[in-house]
């Protein structure tokens, strides 16, 4: 006999003005299944649970838990209901502790009403313990990475002891072992009877860890299936609407020899060997390894966001000694070409609270004198929200307001604008959807095409295998393989970190 469903949505709209976001939808979650919830960017995927969740009410529908009727206020009365949410955009307090931060609004109490504080730091160790974190409780999660921050997330959500988890993009910012870690407590919750929904755009993790799979396209319903019995193929028609043949563009037949940046002698510690490497142009070359092996470092150092030992940058023949300086160093690179698309886009990357227009045209302010005509930004901002298909109401909207895939393309369009032919790339479709990465593959490609060259970063290795033409495998802050990336393997790439590692 089949469990009564835990959460019954049924009928629910929701508008904003004139847009619809959801339009007569209606969601099951059942007592121990994970529920994938697809569908690309402006779906509506985040929207219907924010619904469930308490943060915004719907238009019309009902919402039924445990064969309840209940309609909630604000996400403390979900949480009390027993429905805890991790959503994609961080909700963490950054001048708080990792205890407080995981407790907040829960806090132990002592006997006369006071915070318990050796309490809840002894209940936050013992968490962080169980999702393998070696974090002091007392640490700000202002000093975390983000990785670091997306667990604490993560943990607040899943040890609220409630009948419903909604984890919404879990694993955006962690690597494979911590994806392993995540995995092992979603299956935990599940063999407890609770019910989860998944969003997720890596189709590996919702083929290893769901069950069942709603789709929604537009605000609406598409499908609801068993996992078992699609593919990813065809969970893939059903989400854009059509077959994606191929997700990559093809590679360039041939390589140009000139070279436009290399790094010579970079140490990033004392202890660490020298890197070297070149970046030719029209070229995208991928630096790929396991998490945290120095990836990240050596495409900050060379523009003055990570402080390395020794070593020099060389940009189209011009040789710059590293370190550069932290407050010069992007705008130095940026007037010899060089744009830097960071991995976290909200903080490090563009001004939420402005104009899609200012985000884009904010490098070439730079670049020109006060008394120059604004019309030549207007032209140049529509011609790179044409070209790079970027989907807006105005060029005065909000960036903020734009789906993930659309928040990319506007960071991207800024180096563009700019002219720059050499671009630094961290996590190039971090939270974005299958139809949006598609897009941003073909941006990069066009990019490199044109004469541009492109040095990458990836969690996901099949992607810096599918996008790039060639691969610098990074083990314990140094190169320690390169290979073609046309027929190279996961396999290959780990072999390479590994067989240094066991050296």
């Amino acid at each position: 006999m089949t469990a009564a469903p835990l959460v019954s949505m049924t009928a629910i709209s929701k508008s904003y003005g004139s847009i619809n976001a959801l339009r007569d939808v209606s969601f099951e979650l059942r007592p121990g299944t994970v529920h994938a919830l697809m569908g690309e960017n402006g779906a509506g995927k985040s929207t219907l649970m924010k619904i469930l969740a308490g943060v915004t009410t719907p238009t019309a529908g009902e919402i039924h838990l445990k064969g309840a009727a209940v309609r909630f206020g604000s996400p403390r009365e979900a949480l009390d209901a027993g429905i805890s949410t991790v959503f994609q955009e961080l909700s963490l307090l950054p001048n708080l502790t990792i205890a407080e931060n995981l407790f907040l609004g829960r806090e132990p109490r002592k006997r006369l009403g006071g915070v318990d504080k050796a309490t809840m730091e002894r209940k936050a160790r013992e968490t962080l313990r169980q999702l393998d974190l070696d974090l002091d409780p007392k640490r700000l999660v202002g000093s975390l990475s983000i990785a670091e921050r997306q667990f604490v997330e993560i943990g607040r959500g899943i040890t609220a002891d409630a009948d419903v988890v909604i984890l919404d993009e879990p694993t955006a910012a962690l690597n494979a072992a911590d994806v392993e870690i995540l995995n092992r407590h979603i299956l935990a919750l599940k063999a407890a009877g609770k019910g989860i929904v998944y969003i997720s755009h890596r189709m590996e993790e919702i083929f290893r860890v769901c069950d069942t799979v709603s789709v929604l396209k537009d605000g609406r319903n598409v499908s609801t299936v068993p996992l078992a019995s699609v593919t990813p193929k065809q969970l893939i028609a059903l989400m854009v609407g059509r077959e994606l043949s191929e997700l990559f563009p093809p590679r360039a037949e041939r390589q140009d020899s000139q070279v436009v940046l290399s790094l010579d002698g970079v140490r990033l510690t004392e202890s660490s060997e020298p890197v070297h490497l070149k970046l030719h142009r029209g070229e995208i070359v991928a630096l790929a390894g396991l998490e945290g092996q120095g990836q990240r470092e050596l495409i900050r150092s060379i523009i003055g966001q990570h402080h390395p030992f020794a070593g020099a940058v060389e940009v189209k023949g011009q040789r710059i000694d590293l370190p550069v300086s932290k407050n010069s160093g992007v705008r130095q690179l940026q007037s010899l070409g060089v744009g830097f698309v960071p991995e976290d886009r909200k903080d490090e990357g563009l001004f939420l609270d402005l104009s899609v227009a200012h985000n884009v045209a904010i490098g070439l302010h730079g670049r020109r004198s006060a008394s120059s005509v604004a019309k030549g930004y207007r032209d140049t901002v529509a011609e790179t929200i044409r070209s790079m298909a970027i989907k807006v109401a105005s060029p005065e909207s909000a960036v903020g307001s734009l789906s993930g895939g659309n928040q990319q393309k506007a960071l991207f369009g800024r180096y563009l604008a700019l002219g720059s032919d050499i671009l630094l790339v961290e996590e190039p479709t971090r939270g974005v959807d299958v139809g949006a990465k598609a897009e941003m593959y073909r941006l990069i490609r066009d990019f490199a095409n044109r004469g541009g060259a492109a040095l990458v970063l990836s969690r996901e290795t099949l992607e810096l295998i599918g996008l790039c033409d060639r691969i610098y495998v990074v083990h314990d802050r140094t190169i320690v393989g390169e290979m073609p990336a046309a027929g190279a393997t996961e396999h290959a790439i780990l072999e390479a970190a590994l067989h240094r590692a066991e050296r």
